[in-house]
């Protein structure tokens, strides 16, 4: 799992990369433009391929948001932590 946060620290690291709600809030607009129509099949192939890049980028977030609660879970249940009997909310 230990991949999955450099990953993150990657996505973080590039100041060109979007914040995850940017980019879901790109991809929405792009899916929103794709579903109306009208475009050429150049642009539609455009959107298209920035949709996709868009939803790596959003599972690169996700992805990390994932490994950083596996981790904080893992660290309540380790013996002697005194959280192990705690809810997790």
């Amino acid at each position: 799992m230990a991949a999955g946060a450099s990953r993150v620290v990657n996505v973080a690291a590039d100041e060109k990369t979007p914040s995850y709600e940017q980019a879901r809030e790109e991809l929405t607009e792009v899916v929103r433009r794709l579903e109306t129509g009208g475009l050429t099949l150049e642009q539609s192939i455009e959107l298209w391929e920035r949709g996709e890049k868009l939803a790596a980028v959003c599972e690169e977030w996700l992805q990390g948001a994932r490994v950083k609660l596996a981790a904080a879970m893992a660290r309540r249940s380790e013996p002697g932590s005194g959280h192990a009997d705690d809810a997790p909310f």
